[in-house]
Formats: structure tokens, C-alpha cells, sequence
């Protein structure tokens, strides 16, 4: 398959300048170009990566597994702990020019296990990549990468619950998932809730509805990454409006590695139609070249969707995040707050009315 229609960077409408948050975001795919190209330097680079603008060349993909390829490649160049608070920081003072001031963020451990890096080490380098820049909140999600196997990923989950006091808030498992369901990881699933961590997986991207299927029966995850194929099972998508089972939403991210054919044919709408929870997110940021705000603009654009659309699926998001309760109330307050502010709304009284309340109180045209 030939790189789908235009991925590349729209430009956004007013969606910059609303503070953010960001539930499904890969630390190692939203670094961005001039710190990866830097990384690059250091470790002698590649004959057809002579340039900033060789190097963007590479991240265009034929499929989902011409992706997967490319991330691996893009690993080469990570090879330090020093790499990760590099990487960590840049990350994070991006995401603050965007004013993102929440973001929970994959961290794949297992993908550098082949250069000597420590789970805990890593950890401890993104941490303090991210303490350098105090504008924004970042949890770490650790990626246990079904590519290695639930032997493996069980021994990753013993060495994060070491260090969980870094701000790991959860685990989830990316990696190639036509050559490796779920089901397996099932009892490691059941020992990360045990120790408290939230779950996520990718489900539903890269295969169909049983992917979905097995995420839900057997890993029993608080959330789904993706979750696109969902569409092809009105029986799946009944269960997790009834269970209440939100899905990371990464629309185009989906267009560009070809998971979904075009941003009209993406089912984002049609979920949020039918009541299904979900965020939207950037996934990969630096290897498609899109923003949150291009995310929402597009959602617009192309699908439609109006202000209160909009401040629901904010809020949506909100309710779905693994922050604390008292957080999630500032948050949506604050969503509230600055709805009314852009659509020129009289402000809101505190009479302890829930913010989800408030949107229909103050019903935005």
C-alpha cells in the first residue's frame, strides 16, 4: 500500500491556544526532528541520512508494517540513558509550546533491553527529562512490547513496579499485533492490576474486532489504544458503550500508517455518535508530522463536529485519564471555564455543580 493521502501537518483553527491533555502518546515517536537528527550525529548516522530533511524523509510508510519497521530503526540511535532525559525534555518542552499541560506517555523499555538498558534506569532518565520542564504533567505508561513475549513481559513489570514512584501510572502493550494477540499476557495483566497499575493496550489497529475482543476478555484493560476495527462488530462496539471502556482515538496516525484508508472514512465520528468514551491523540507526533491541535481541527474540518462536540470530548477525555479525582475536577472546571471564555459565555458560578452539568447549563452554540 502507498503512504496514504496527506498526513502531513494541517493548519490548525484555534485550538492551539486551549490548554490540553494527551492520553496516547509514544515518548520514542514524538521526538522531535532537530533532537532526533542530533541523535543521529552522535552515533555516526546512515548513508541515505545526510540531512534534517533525509532524515523526514524516512518516517513515510508503505503499511502498518513499514511502521513498525521504521520505529525500530528510529530506536537505533537510542542507546543511552543520557538519551532519554535528552529525549524526555525535548519531548515535554514541545508539548508545552502546544500548551498540552497533561500527557500520559508510553515509554518502551523492552525495545532497548538489546543495548544493556535497565527498566529501571530508563525510567529514572525520562523522569528527570521531565522534571525539567514543570509546565506540564507527565505520567509514564510502560509499554511492555507484545513483540517479546509475556515471559518478558512480566519480567518488565517486576523491574516498573521497582520504581513506580517515578509517576508511572500504568502499563499497555504496543509492538506488531497481527503476530501476537493478546491472550497471552493475560496473567501479566492480572498481576499490574494487582500492584495497582492502570492498563491500556493496543488493540484494533492493526488487526480486527477480536483483537478488541481478546484486549477486553482476557487482559481485562481499563482502556483500548486505537480501537478502529471496532467498527466491523456492532455487538463489540454495544459492550464497550455498556462497560463503559474508552478508546484511545489516534485518527491520523490510523491515515498514515494505513490502518484506516482516509480521515472521512475514520469511525471517530461515529463512536463518539454512539456514545463510545474517547479521547483523541497524536500517538507519534514526530513520524506523521501532526499536532493535537491538527487532531481537533480535523475532527472539525472533516467531520463536522461543533463547539459542544468539542468541550465533550475534552471532557470526555478527563474522565478517562488516570489522574487524580481532585485533578479531574480542576480539569474540568478549567475546560468549562475556557469554553466559555472563547464562545464569549458569562462566567460560571462554583455552586458545586458537576463541569459535565455545566455544559448544558451554559449550552454552547
Amino acid at each position: 500500500m502507498a503512504q496514504t493521502q496527506n498526513c502531513n501537518r494541517v493548519t490548525p483553527s484555534g485550538f492551539e491556544e486551549i490548554p490540553k491533555l494527551e492520553l496516547h502518546l509514544h515518548l520514542e515517536g514524538a521526538i522531535p526532528l532537530i533532537t532526533l537528527w542530533e541523535l543521529v550525529l552522535k552515533y555516526g548516522g546512515t548513508a541515505d541520512v545526510h540531512s534534517p530533511d533525509a532524515l523526514r524523509q524516512r518516517f513515510r510508510y508503505r503499511d502498518f508494517e513499514h511502521f513498525i519497521k521504521t520505529w525500530v530503526w528510529k530506536n537505533n540511535f537510542i542507546r543511552e540513558y543520557d538519551d532519554f532525559t535528552l529525549i524526555a525534555e525535548s519531548v515535554a518542552s514541545n508539548l508545552s509550546r502546544q500548551n498540552i499541560r497533561y500527557a500520559e506517555m508510553f515509554v518502551s523499555p523492552p525495545d532497548f533491553f538489546r543495548v544493556g538498558l535497565k527498566t529501571q534506569r530508563i525510567l529514572e532518565a525520562v523522569r528527570a527529562g521531565f522534571d525539567r520542564v514543570p509546565e506540564i504533567t507527565a505520567a509514564i505508561v510502560v509499554d511492555l512490547v507484545r513483540d517479546f513475549g509475556p515471559e518478558r513481559a512480566a519480567i518488565t513489570l517486576r523491574e516498573v513496579a521497582e520504581v513506580r514512584q517515578l509517576g508511572v501510572a500504568g502499563v499497555g502493550i504496543g509492538g506488531s499485533e497481527k503476530q501476537f494477540p493478546p491472550e497471552p499476557f493475560g496473567p501479566v495483566f492480572d498481576a499490574a492490576r494487582e500492584m495497582g497499575f492502570h492498563t491500556s493496550a493496543h488493540a484494533g489497529e492493526a488487526a480486527g474486532p477480536e483483537s478488541i475482543w481478546g484486549a477486553i476478555r482476557h487482559l481485562r484493560v481499563d482502556r483500548i489504544g486505537h480501537g478502529t476495527s471496532a467498527k466491523d462488530d456492532p455487538d463489540l462496539i454495544d459492550t464497550m458503550i455498556r462497560r463503559r471502556i474508552p478508546i484511545e482515538m489516534c485518527p491520523i496516525s490510523n491515515v498514515c500508517t494505513g490502518a484506516v484508508r482516509s480521515y472521512a472514512a475514520h469511525p471517530v465520528k461515529q463512536f463518539f455518535d454512539r456514545g463510545v468514551l474517547l479521547s483523541v491523540n497524536t500517538d507519534d507526533p514526530m513520524m506523521f508530522g501532526n499536532t493535537l491541535a491538527d487532531e481537533y481541527d480535523l475532527l472539525v474540518r472533516e467531520h463536522g463536529m461543533g463547539p459542544e462536540d468539542m468541550i465533550r470530548l475534552m471532557l470526555d477525555t478527563v474522565d478517562m485519564s488516570w489522574m487524580a479525582p481532585d485533578d479531574k475536577h480542576v480539569w474540568r472546571r478549567r475546560i468549562i471555564e475556557d469554553a466559555n471564555r472563547l464562545l464569549k459565555r458569562p462566567p460560571v458560578s462554583d455552586d458545586g455543580a458537576d463541569a459535565h452539568s455545566l455544559l448544558y447549563i451554559i449550552p454552547l452554540e
